[in-house]
């Protein structure tokens, strides 16, 4: 049986999340968290794409002047409308830049979302109870399932990658400390949920 998840040794157990101190009124008896932070890959930041574009525009503009200046006015023209659709691209660009998926595992909640263009989709389940299934084969997308709610995620990693990925959550939703598993969790219900109503468990009575 593998140890549970250690703070000073995350790098024993995960791949692609870390582990962190659980907080204060997520604890429940467990210490740790687990959070998988799955990003798109981008080569430019926002605020770096600002600065590109901004020197661009100097560039620009500065020979479109000269030009200007030279007799050929023709240029302003086609180097503003040059700079808008550049921009525009850029902005298309910078809008997904900070797309990503943030998996949060703390002891009792499961908590996904899903940034992407600035709207943001949500989902929270209970861990006991949450499926972890490919959705066609083992390099699809990962559907993460429970409680009446789907939600897929994998977006930002290889295909190879994903079966690896599904098989560390499921490592992690046994590991995680404080969890009673699906069978404590049944126990813990009252007798009428279990056996449907007061009427029928009073005709199971003598």
């Amino acid at each position: 049986m593998s140890a549970p998840f250690a703070p000073d040794r995350p790098e024993a157990h995960l791949k692609f999340g870390q582990v962190h101190a659980a907080p204060a009124e997520s604890r429940g008896g467990a210490a740790v968290s687990v959070e998988w932070s799955l990003k798109r890959n981008c080569s430019f930041s926002p605020a770096q794409l600002l600065s590109v574009y901004a020197s661009l525009c100097v560039i620009s503009l500065g020979i479109a002047t000269c030009f200007w200046l030279g007799g050929a006015t023709l240029v302003m023209p086609f180097a503003w409308v040059e700079l808008f659709l550049v921009g525009l691209a850029l902005l298309v660009y910078a809008r997904h830049a900070a797309d990503r998926e943030l998996i949060t595992l703390l002891p009792g909640r499961l908590v996904v979302e899903h940034l992407n263009g600035g709207r943001i989709e949500r989902a929270e389940f209970v861990p006991d109870w949450v499926r972890v299934e490919p959705r066609d084969d083992d390099r699809s997308l990962i559907e993460l399932s429970g409680q009446g709610r789907v939600i897929a995620v994998g977006r930002y990693v290889r295909p190879e990658l994903r079966r690896a990925l599904a098989e560390e959550f499921r490592t992690a939703l046994r590991q995680m400390p404080g969890g009673g598993g699906r069978r404590a969790s049944r126990a813990t219900l009252p007798e009428t949920v279990l056996f449907g109503s007061e009427h029928d468990e009073d005709d199971q009575r003598p």
